[in-house]
């Protein structure tokens, strides 16, 4: 057995608009190096025809009733995932052992036990004539997990390369908001979904204009926060059993109590309920924030006069937060292929540390 591998992970998050890929080298446990990163951005036909198949799939039924066009889109982002590899390979000289394949999410529901991410791992394989890992949160689920996150051992192993200062919390900011919380001697205490990030207001964005999100947070400054509507919304969250769960799926969020309020109102008063959710929990120790949500300015100044924490982005410890959730699945990859635990009672609430990933050659 080798005492490091090369691999690469390829994550397409909530937002659907491409491909991050990152390759690492790591033993799989406590050594770790970034050796390149890339984006590749979806063509408009993949990205309109995801959130058009993902707007369909409400239910678990819909899985069935949608299985043709499921399969259909399976296949185009497998083999546009696919040429991705193709590319980034071409650009160094590694030879990478492994590809973790973390593939599109179109439906998380914990009660019944179904992740459905849009991904053929043995297709993949066969296309990039490489080992591939794949199916990462069905184990988990079968053990009374949520399936989510899977990211915090990743985290973990960040925070003890870069020596940051702990205690800490790590606030992921992707579609759902996400957070693990590490304590003083470098333990993972707590990981879980918390709420929506940017989910609300990118599907707000995109009903009432013709962007595909809020960049830098200048619609939602533009406009007034309509406290009625947010305080009624907000108190349905926090007494509803939906505050209660681990993990999300973007279903389980909706912006129709804002639909009667204008574009910049709307995203003024979106962006301040996934400020007030994200807060909240933001309690113990200094605050690091990655993912695409980071970016949006207003966002990251609404939730920094909520807390008495200090919060700052990830890039500032010398780590590029767009590529955190891509070199996780690379780094997962190889934890899968050694049958090491991918996910904890404390992540995800599964019964016992689970390994995950299902590894596939197809060529």
């Amino acid at each position: 057995m080798k005492e490091s591998y090369y691999s690469l992970g390829l994550m397409s998050g909530t937002s659907m608009d491409g491909v991050d890929a990152s390759i690492i080298k790591t033993d799989g446990k406590t050594r770790y190096s970034a050796i390149l990163d890339k984006y590749y951005e979806y063509p408009t036909v993949i990205y309109n025809n995801l959130l058009k198949l993902r707007a369909k799939v409400k239910t678990s039924k819909d899985l069935k009733k949608y299985d043709k066009q499921i399969k259909l889109a399976e296949k185009e982002i497998t083999i546009f995932h696919a040429e991705s590899v193709k590319k980034i390979l071409r650009e160094t000289k590694v030879k990478v052992d492994f590809v973790g394949f973390h593939g599109q999410t179109i439906f998380h529901n914990v009660k019944e036990k179904i992740s459905k991410q849009l991904g053929d791992g043995k297709l993949l394989s066969k296309l990039i004539k490489k080992n591939v890992v794949y199916n990462f949160r069905k184990n988990d689920l079968a053990n009374n997990g949520e399936g989510a996150p899977l990211a915090p051992i990743f985290h973990k192993l960040l925070v003890t390369k870069y020596k940051i200062k702990t205690p800490l919390i790590i606030l992921n900011i992707g579609g759902i908001a996400n957070i693990t919380s590490i304590n003083k001697k470098y333990e993972l205490i707590s990981s879980k979904d918390i709420g929506p990030g940017n989910c609300l207001i990118d599907r707000w964005i995109r009903l009432k204009s013709n962007k595909k999100y809020d960049k830098n947070g200048l619609i939602a400054k533009s406009g007034n926060i309509n406290k009625f509507i947010l305080n009624r919304y907000l108190d349905n969250f926090y007494n509803n059993e939906l505050n209660k769960k681990k993990s999300y799926d973007i279903n389980d969020f909706d912006i129709y109590f804002a639909k009667k309020l204008s574009l910049k109102d709307g995203a003024a008063t979106l962006t301040e309920f996934t400020a007030d959710i994200c807060s909240k929990k933001l309690v113990n120790g200094s605050v690091y924030v990655t993912g695409g949500g980071r970016k949006n300015n207003f966002l990251i100044r609404s939730i920094k006069k909520k807390i008495s924490s200090n919060i700052s982005l990830i890039d500032k410890k010398g780590i590029d937060g767009d590529y955190i959730e891509s070199q996780a699945f690379a780094y997962l990859a190889i934890r899968s292929y050694l049958k090491l635990p991918i996910s904890f009672p404390k992540t995800t609430g599964c019964k016992k540390p689970c390994t995950g990933g299902v590894l596939v050659k197809n060529f």
